[in-house]
């Protein structure tokens, strides 16, 4: 009899890891809205962030694997090898609500982090992930520079679009993933298929549960900023959600403009805007309000981040067979 193959795990390290939604995304192994997401063939091995509180809540859940560290000074050498290096680089400023400092800033050139470990480890997958305004920066030209970098350094690129809904996070929200592969392997992993495109997740699908529960009962839902909205105009944050649409993009700068609930007469909880960006509930946020939720918006959404692995294991699999 022939003994069963052990199932292939592929190393990770994660940059810019946040609290966690990309590398979430990767490992898989969570339930979301009484769906399984299985595990997958990934193991995250050491992760960096330079904010200690999203390292703190990353440590939290996932176990102490995250490192506080400022990637712009870190040597790629003192950081583990690994197959994949995963890392949502620092969106502010390509974010159209943020400081639009592009890669004149000093934030706008940390993607180049992600380019001395390509140099130093030659990962077999590198995905990088940000925000669509990136594209449109300087007419295109930044995101010309971008791949034009990764490209030169012995990478295939890919930059794939995705809009949120169309891969069932209830919640409008676009962003690029930039999808790397060492240019001595064959081949490409496939964009993922958009499978909710034209039947998107409402948010009363997401969060239309809690309506009646006000404790902590489950994680975070006692917790929401009982702010007013403003006297003229309609500024960003004082929106109603549509009961039967996705909800409008989680920001990540909230402060007390966290839009409102779609029938309660108060703004989204904690745990709502955790639901939208598809985060577990077992995944908990042990700080203040706004810390919390500006952590959740900066995050990538698991559902998001899953649709993307699950290619990069298929490809990574055909690969393999053909060896």
């Amino acid at each position: 009899m022939t003994a069963n193959k052990t199932k292939k795990s592929y190393s990770i390290v994660s940059y810019f890891c946040g609290c966690g939604g990309l590398d979430l995304g990767f490992r898989g192994d969570y339930v979301y809205r009484n769906e399984k997401h299985p595990k997958l063939p990934f193991e995250i091995i050491s992760a960096y962030d330079f904010n200690e509180k999203c390292v703190s809540t990353y440590n939290d859940y996932f176990g102490d694997c995250a490192h506080i560290a400022d990637l712009s000074k870190i040597n790629p050498e003192q950081v583990p090898a690994a197959d994949i290096l995963i890392g949502g680089f620092p969106c502010q400023e390509f974010s159209s609500c943020g400081p639009l400092g592009g890669l004149d800033s000093e934030r706008g050139q940390l993607y180049k982090s992600l380019l001395k470990y390509m140099s130093v480890h030659r990962p077999k997958i590198v995905v990088g992930e940000n925000v669509i305004n990136l594209e449109r920066m300087q007419k295109g030209e930044v995101i010309k520079i971008i791949i034009k970098d990764l490209s030169e350094i012995g990478y295939k690129v890919e930059v794939w679009k995705m809009f949120a809904p169309d891969y069932g996070v209830p919640q409008s929200r676009t962003r690029l993933f930039f999808v790397c592969v060492r240019d001595d392997l064959p081949g490409f992993p496939e964009k993922p298929v958009p499978k909710f495109e034209g039947a998107y997740r409402s948010i009363e699908w997401a969060i239309g549960d809690l309506i009646n529960v006000t404790d902590e009962s489950i994680p975070n839902q006692s917790q929401f900023f009982e702010a007013s909205r403003a006297k003229k105009g309609n500024g960003q944050g004082d929106e109603s959600c549509k009961k039967d649409l996705p909800a409008y993009t989680i920001r990540a700068n909230p402060k007390s403009r966290v839009q409102f609930h779609y029938s309660l007469n108060r703004r989204l909880t904690v745990r709502e805007c955790a639901r939208i960006q598809t985060f577990p509930d077992d995944f908990k946020f042990g700080f203040a309000k706004t810390v919390s939720i500006s952590q959740i918006g900066n995050a990538v959404p698991p559902v998001l981040a899953s649709c993307v692995a699950e290619s990069i294991a298929n490809y990574l699999k055909t690969v393999e067979e053909m060896q």
